[in-house]
C-alpha cells in the first residue's frame, strides 16, 4: 500500500506542458507549492485515455490555483507523447495539453506505483503526492473505467483544508463546508448538526 508512504521518485524523459522533450524531468523537483497529482493511462492513441486526458488538461488551472501540479505517465515514449499531443482531437489527439507527459518507457515508474498490469501497460492509477513527498489519496482503475476528475480537485480540497486546518473531511465533503475535529465530541458534534445531509 503507497498511502502514507513517500511517493516513488523518478527521473525521466518528457514532454513539458510547452512542447520541449526534456530528459531530466523529476518527480519532487516538480512537485507544485502544495503538492502533486501523478496519474497513469495504459496506452497513447487508445480510447478512454484522452478523455481523460483532455478533462485532466481542461482542469490544470484548478490544480494549479490550488498550488497543484499535474503530471501525467505512460508506458509510451516521448515520441509517441509529442505526436499524440500535435494530434488535434477530431483526428484522434489530444491537443497540446496544459501538463507533461512522463515517458516510462522501461515500466519501472508503473511497476513502483504497483499500477503495472500484464507487464505491458498501466492502469488508470491517480496519485495525490502532499508537498513533502507523502502519498495522501490513490484509486485505481480497470482498464476500461474512465475518471473522475472533479473528484480528484474535490480530494485535494480535502488534504489542504485538513493540513491547514487540522481537522478532518466526513464523507461528502467540499470546499467552503465544515470540518470535524477528530475526536469522540467533535464528532457527536458533526452528526448532530449534519446527520440528514450524510
Amino acid at each position: 500500500m503507497i498511502v502514507t508512504k513517500k511517493a516513488p521518485d523518478f527521473t525521466a524523459t518528457a514532454v513539458t506542458a510547452d512542447g520541449q522533450i526534456v530528459e531530466d524531468f523529476n518527480l519532487y523537483e516538480n512537485i507544485g507549492e502544495k503538492g502533486a497529482v501523478l496519474f497513469f493511462w495504459p496506452l497513447d492513441f487508445t480510447f478512454v485515455c484522452p478523455s481523460e486526458i483532455i478533462a485532466f488538461s481542461k482542469r490544470v488551472d484548478d490544480f494549479e490555483e490550488r498550488g497543484i501540479q499535474v503530471i501525467g505517465c505512460s508506458i509510451d515514449s516521448e515520441f509517441a507523447h509529442f505526436a499524440w499531443r500535435e494530434t488535434k482531437v477530431e483526428e484522434g489527439g489530444i491537443g497540446r495539453v496544459k501538463f507533461p507527459m512522463v515517458a516510462d518507457i522501461t515500466k519501472q515508474i508503473a511497476k513502483d506505483y504497483d499500477v503495472l498490469f500484464n507487464e505491458s501497460v498501466a492502469l488508470r492509477g491517480s496519485f495525490l503526492i502532499d508537498k513533502d513527498g507523502t502519498v495522501r489519496h490513490a484509486v485505481i482503475n480497470d482498464l476500461p473505467l474512465g475518471r473522475n476528475i472533479d473528484e480528484m480537485v474535490r480530494m485535494v480540497d480535502t488534504m489542504i483544508f485538513t493540513n491547514e486546518n487540522g481537522e478532518v473531511c466526513p464523507a461528502g465533503w467540499n470546499k467552503g463546508d465544515e470540518g470535524m475535529k477528530a475526536n469522540k465530541e467533535g464528532v457527536a458534534e458533526y452528526l448532530g448538526k449534519n446527520e440528514s445531509k450524510l
